[in-house]
């Protein structure tokens, strides 16, 4: 959703409550797709500080559909998503996606609220993430759920630091 900056910045200390919906049903990130199981609009409060200068307040609550690190069982990742910018209309585009240092959300003086939120998403997605502590994963050989199932497959771990003794050993066996 674009919201227009050019009224609020038109009096100085004007304060705008919006309820902006977050439009996007996915976002892909590193190859993933990370699927919206809920998402509450964002509650945004603008306000025009004077000289050219908004400060960009909002909230929301969302939940994605994230996958085990181990196992790949399916789970609904809560977040809570809080944001506090300044933004300065006296600098460049160039500048201020400089300032910034992420995708800018700002496009000439329109809020773009879906970059603003994907951007916050992003740095509160977890490195990994799994279904619980004592989660198996998944077999090696066969790809059965460890967790569900057990399989009959050798799953030896061999340090790889002994294959040249391993190859030597394989090659002089006798037959």
């Amino acid at each position: 959703m674009l919201i227009s900056l050019s009224e609020i910045m038109s009096a100085k200390d004007r304060v705008e409550h919006i309820l902006a919906p977050i439009e996007m049903d996915e976002i892909v990130f590193d190859d993933n797709s990370y699927v919206f199981a809920q998402k509450s609009p964002v509650n945004l409060t603008i306000t025009n500080l004077g000289n050219k200068k908004v400060l960009i307040e909002g909230s929301a609550k969302l939940s994605l559909i994230i996958f085990c690190s181990r196992c790949l069982k399916e789970l609904e990742y809560p977040m809570d998503i809080s944001v506090c910018k300044e933004i300065d209309f006296e600098l460049t585009e160039e500048e201020r996606a400089k300032d910034l240092d992420e995708a800018n959300y700002i496009i000439g003086y329109n809020l773009d609220v879906d970059i603003l939120i994907k951007g916050e998403i992003i740095i509160g997605l977890p490195m990994s993430l799994l279904c619980s502590d004592k989660c198996k994963g998944l077999c090696m050989n066969c790809g059965i759920n460890l967790n569900e199932n057990s399989c009959d497959c050798d799953n030896t771990v061999l340090d790889p630091r002994m294959s040249a003794i391993r190859d030597i050993f394989n090659n002089f066996k006798e037959v």
